[in-house]
């Protein structure tokens, strides 16, 4: 263009010329000046006009020339404007897509992020070499490692008993990409504890597909552990109790049918037989034998008897001075709260519970030693860090704490399942704190033993508090006590209804026999305005003793019931007592024995008739 501007230039300078040249020369052709001609041709100006002429039109073409050009470069110019305008909306278009793109990634890793930091099983990635990449806060507060003294290290918490099975799963996990889901191991923590652990590994990639690392996520199941071992045991003793209830409730029936005989036999002989001390032992001998059963029922949770307001204070006092007469060795320390609420229990068995563990803590201080007992008002509240959760409400804390031996923690685990004991064979029935442990559930308590070797031990003992006021009770007289009622005897065992029905007897009773439930309603339904009491066994087949009450009731709702049971006094026992049954007498009992309950119950029975009237 600008080679194009200077030739315009330079034609229209020599048009200028040409024309000027031109014009000179014809104006002296014309001209009446006379001047002396200068000696050009003749034709000279009319040259120097053509090629003005010449000049003027190339410099005419020389200008349209420079106008297409520049209106081809405008074109080509408005061309490339478009096209920039175009390239910049583009750019700026996928700058603002990039910007999305960056801020929704930026997002992602943030909820990624949030996700890891706030995930409460423990989180941490590793290369492919198993040297750490990342590790969560949860991972931090668990077993106590940060990242900052981690990354690009292995991480120590792999026990020497895991090491191997643990590399295996890590050599398949990184060569083949198999995950690992749920596996429970054990991991150690900076501190040296060794957790229970569930473990899920997986293998991860880069955005092209390769694998560049490991995802471990850890969950801490040590409180899973432990209430699982709570929970089977807790199983294996209610199986163990179930079995030990069973046994002791057949052997009570069986013991039913000789000490009814004993009985028998000692009422016709009276005591000038030669044979009556001798036949006094075996009732004694069968006496024992049925404590031993009750300890079994204790255990099995089927231990309670009498189930009235009592004052645990007063239990405490009593049995403490009865324990500290056989062995003076031992003082005994007693911090008893005042204010102490009562508690709904049986007051025989709560002795039972005292005296065991009286003579367990002996057992464990064999030169002497201290004894604190202590008793306070609680709530489930204040009972807290312990193998199990306590119901809602207020109980009574009684706490026997002494400075014997001590035990470890393999002893404590086993202390309350029967027939285990540390002492030497035939030195103890390992029945003691069994029956503990199932006199306390039995009446909704909790128990538990705190205690290391050569420190001592601690039993705590939870029971529920009540607010019903304590009453006195009052004493039947020692001796035996005949009738003349109609008594309707009820149960499925012929050595029971035998040894009864002469029992009853002896004692002046009117006695019909029924030894099923079905009977038993049958012959009620026939003979009720003639039958004045039922002895009713509380377990039978096909029809049980509840069932039996209810349906007797119905037929007479002021039918008088003394219930019987190789169990003792617990759950449906309970339950028809509070459904108006008189009373409760447990297998084996002597002649002397049935005597009282039946004149309680019929007694009970006609003064509350009399003060009715």
């Amino acid at each position: 263009m600008r080679k194009i501007r200077f030739a315009s230039i330079y034609l229209f300078t020599l048009a200028i010329l040409f024309f000027v040249f031109g014009a000179y020369t014809e104006w002296n052709t014309i001209s009446l000046m006379k001047f002396k001609p200068l000696g050009y041709p003749k034709y000279l100006h009319l040259i120097f006009f053509l090629a003005g002429f010449l000049a003027l039109c190339a410099i005419y073409f020389a200008e349209k020339m420079e106008v297409k050009v520049l209106s081809s470069m405008n074109t080509a110019l408005q061309e490339e404007i478009a096209l920039r305008n175009q390239t910049e909306k583009a750019l700026r278009k996928s700058e603002d897509k990039n910007k999305r793109i960056y801020s929704k990634a930026k997002r992602a890793e943030q909820i990624y992020r949030s996700l890891l930091h706030s995930s409460a099983d423990a989180i941490s990635t590793y290369d492919l070499k198993g040297r750490t990449v990342y590790i969560s806060p949860a991972f931090t507060k668990i077993f106590g490692w940060a990242l900052e003294e981690m990354e690009g290290k292995r991480m120590p918490f792999v026990p020497q008993s895991e090491s191997e099975s643990t590399m295996a799963i890590i050599r398949d996990l990184v060569e083949n990409g198999t995950p690992c889901q749920g596996l429970e191991t054990k991991r150690y923590t900076k501190d040296g504890r060794l957790l229970d652990v569930s473990i899920s590994a997986s293998r991860y990639n880069d955005h092209e597909g390769n694998p560049i690392g490991i995802l471990l996520i850890l969950r801490d199941i040590s409180e899973k552990k432990r209430l699982e071992a709570q929970l089977q045991y807790i199983e294996r003793m209610e199986a163990i109790g179930t079995l030990a209830g069973g046994i002791a409730h057949d052997f009570n029936n069986l013991m039913m049918g000789m000490l009814g005989n004993i009985s028998l036999i000692l009422y016709d002989i009276g005591t000038e037989s030669p044979y009556y001390e001798k036949l006094k032992n075996i009732e004694k001998l069968i006496q024992s034998g049925s404590k031993l059963t009750s300890q079994l029922l204790g255990y099995a949770r089927k231990g309670k008897y009498e189930v009235r307001p009592i004052s645990l204070n007063q239990l405490v006092k009593e049995s403490s001075v009865t324990f500290g007469r056989t062995r003076k060795d031992i003082v005994i320390y007693k911090e008893l709260a005042e204010d102490l609420s009562s508690v709904m229990a049986d007051g025989a068995q709560i002795q039972q519970v005292l005296m065991n563990l009286f003579i367990n803590s002996a057992d464990a201080m064999p030169r002497g030693g201290d004894l604190f007992l202590k008793t306070m008002n609680v709530t489930h509240e204040d009972i807290g860090d312990k193998p199990y959760k306590p119901k809602s409400g207020d109980y009574i804390l009684l706490k026997v704490k002494d400075t014997g031996m001590g035990m470890d923690q393999k002893t404590m685990d086993r202390i309350f399942e029967p027939f285990f004991t540390t002492k030497e064979l035939g030195q103890g029935s390992g029945l003691g704190l069994a029956s503990v442990y199932g006199i306390i559930k039995g009446h909704g308590g909790y128990i538990d033993v705190e205690s290391k070797k050569g420190q001592g031990a601690i039993f705590n003992i939870y029971l529920p508090a009540s607010e019903k006021p304590i009453r006195k009770t009052s004493k039947i007289s020692g001796r035996i006590m005949k009738g003349n009622e109609t008594i309707l005897l009820v149960d499925d065992e012929a050595l029971v209804i035998d040894v009864g029905v002469q029992l009853l007897g002896k004692l002046g009773y009117t006695v019909i026999e029924a030894k099923s439930g079905r009977d038993a309603i049958r012959i009620f339904k026939e003979q009720n305005h003639t039958i004045d009491m039922l002895i009713l066994d509380m377990v039978m087949p096909n029809m049980g003793g509840g069932e039996v009450f209810d349906q007797i009731k119905r037929i007479d709702p002021k039918v008088k019931v003394l219930l019987s049971s190789g169990y003792s006094v617990n759950g449906e026992a309970t339950e028809i007592l509070k459904r108006g049954c008189e009373g409760f007498i447990q297998k084996p009992f002597s002649m002397e024995d049935l005597s009282k309950k039946i004149r309680e119950v019929l007694n009970r029975s006609s003064k509350s008739t009399h003060d009715s009237t």
